[in-house]
């Protein structure tokens, strides 16, 4: 039906006789000569049509915005002084010498270059939303890095295999979605969280290198970068210890950016502890753009009368830490009151600050409610450890480690923000020696980390059950710009460690025997050791695009209830749909 796209269209084209089929962009009608923009996933060129066509310019009379058409006609340069270099087709123009209307439309509930549409409107009509360039963009930006992740992984040996959709409900740390069986009435599949326990088989099975890009689902609580369903590039080797796989990823990721945005990553990745980041910037995810770290200072102030400083720095699985901001002092009392109010949203009972105002007047140099509970050698040690120059403001944060962490990791990344300190380019961070467990006070028992299947640094099952909170996993993550977008270990591939990780996290025998024992009789059969990790294919493409939601780079994506407004799902399905799976609905009393 067509020769050529609208976006291709240019100089080459000039006094060639072209047919083009698309949207009506724009129709401008100048002195009763007619121009369309025409549109197609290419882009955008200008189309002609002059009374002297009477049949053409009828036609085109009738089109309005996102009528579907055929236009076949001429290429010529447009006259000077109308060119527009923001198109490619911008020094051309096409005069329309036949119009054929392919199909009509209603006026859309959006136009496309309206930026502040409301995302349930967007999803709701998300077939047009999609013909905006910026969203089919996005759309291809992600085929490419799926090509080009392909490439690489089919070179270096790796086997795309599938792995069923339809399986056994495990615990992997969030909800499963239940499958209903006909076949198995009151038996359930789920669907899976990832392929953990397929992928690690299949080492099992002697295939070496396995890796797909596979869809997951996991029934919890969404945000921007999380959907319910969601796409991960999977990936699961042998005989390879971290730095075998993380070297291949390293290598990976680099040609990734490298190939399809012209961006060079840092070779190699820097890789810091779970403990180095937690101390240096409150979180596991650090963004290193921003150049603020947190300081602990609870030696400098575990004996001043100020118990708000003194009773944490000396109660265990407690902090006192000090946040340095170049150049902060000029903060007014309101945004210091703001930033107040957005730490109590992370947990904590306030912000303290010290203002330094002027370093070389000592403490009369110095602004801040707290000060005259602090000695002069504790205000000393603090200015020395942060570095405080003139003009700078440190916040305080005092409590338990994990509101600490939260409340002043949080403020780092606002800060940076507010006042424009954040860095430029790619910083991405290998991070490893994650703990085994933590201690849940709520559920009073051991959980894992990562999940269930991570090996220890040890070796030896008495030495885990020894001290479990002291031991190491061989786990990793990538981080990059802030933002979690790959997470992987060495796997347990002897029985009796993967059974003593099960007691310490009490799944005692039976019930691993119910839920896991197809995995238990495998690691019977000569395991080799064996490690891999998943990349958010979601989380990576939304970076790599510059948008700030997973939803902008996926093509049918849910709101944040879950929901679909494009199909109206989830929805009710017919009573005998219902009693054929043996399911009764307990109505609301």
């Amino acid at each position: 039906m067509r020769t050529h796209y609208c976006g291709q269209i240019d100089l080459a084209c000039l006094d060639q006789e072209v047919t083009l089929c698309g949207w009506v962009h724009r129709r401008r009608d100048h002195g009763g000569i007619l121009f369309i923009d025409l549109r197609d996933r290419a882009g955008l060129v200008q189309v002609v049509f002059d009374p002297e066509k009477p049949a053409s310019f009828a036609v085109a009379e009738r089109a309005r915005g996102e009528y579907v058409l055929r236009v076949r006609g001429r290429v010529r340069r447009r006259p000077p002084g109308t060119e527009n270099p923001g198109l490619p087709s911008g020094e051309v123009e096409v005069v329309g010498d036949e119009l054929e209307i392919l199909n009509t439309a209603d006026p859309p509930p959006f136009q496309l270059d309206d930026r502040n549409v409301e995302e349930e409107t967007r999803l709701r009509y998300r077939y047009i939303d999609l013909r905006r360039p910026q969203m089919q963009d996005n759309l291809r930006l992600r085929a490419r890095v799926c090509r080009v992740l392909r490439r690489y992984l089919d070179d270096a040996g790796f086997v795309e295999i599938e792995t069923p959709m339809l399986t056994r409900a495990t615990p992997e740390g969030a909800r499963d979605y239940l499958v209903p069986s006909r076949t198995h009435p009151g038996r359930f599949f789920a669907l899976p969280q990832s392929p953990q326990l397929f992928k690690q088989l299949l080492m099992m099975s002697g295939l070496d290198r396995y890796y797909q890009i596979v869809r997951c689902f996991r029934d919890e609580d969404l945000r921007a970068d999380r959907q319910p369903e969601f796409t991960q590039l999977d990936i699961e080797t042998t005989f390879l210890d971290e730095g075998g796989i993380l070297a291949i990823m390293e290598d990976m990721f680099r040609g990734l950016f490298q190939e399809v945005l012209g961006d060079m990553l840092t070779d190699p990745i820097p890789r810091m502890s779970f403990a180095e980041c937690m101390r240096r910037f409150g979180t596991d995810r650090p963004d290193l753009r921003v150049p603020l770290e947190l300081v602990d200072c609870a030696d400098l102030v575990s004996s001043v009368e100020f118990t708000v400083f003194s009773g944490p720095a000396n109660r265990p699985g407690a902090r006192v830490a000090a946040l340095g901001v170049p150049g902060a002092a000029m903060l007014s009392r309101k945004a210091l009151d703001d930033y107040a109010t957005f730490v109590a949203g992370h947990g904590a009972k306030g912000l303290a600050y010290i203002k330094v105002n002027d370093l070389g007047q000592g403490r009369e140099g110095l602004q801040s409610p707290i000060l005259r509970f602090l000695p002069d050698t504790a205000i000393d040690g603090i200015l020395a450890r942060t570095g405080a120059q003139s003009g700078d403001l440190i916040f305080f944060g005092a409590d338990d480690a994990r509101v600490v962490n939260d409340a002043l990791g949080a403020l780092r990344l606002k800060l940076g923000a507010d006042l424009g300190l954040a860095q430029g380019g790619w910083h991405p961070l290998w991070v490893v020696d994650f703990p085994m467990f933590e201690w849940s006070k709520e559920e009073q028992r051991f959980l894992a980390l990562h999940h269930p299947f991570t090996a220890p640094k040890l070796t030896d099952p008495a030495e885990l059950r020894a001290d479990p909170l002291g031991c190491l996993s061989r786990a990793y993550d990538l981080v990059l710009n802030g933002t979690e977008v790959g997470g992987g270990s060495v796997r347990i591939h002897r029985r009796e460690m993967q059974e003593a990780v099960f007691r310490l996290l009490d799944i005692q025998e039976d019930e691993a025997q119910e839920k896991f024992g197809f995995l238990l009789e495998a690691l019977r059969y000569g395991c080799p050791p064996h490690g891999g990790i998943a990349f958010g294919l979601d989380r990576l493409v939304m970076l790599m695009a510059g948008v700030s939601s997973i939803r902008d780079v996926i093509a049918f994506p849910k709101t944040q209830s879950a929901a679909c407004p494009l199909t109206a799902a989830p929805s009710p399905v017919p009573e005998a749909q219902l009693r054929e799976l043996s399911i009764a609905i307990r109505r609301p009393s």
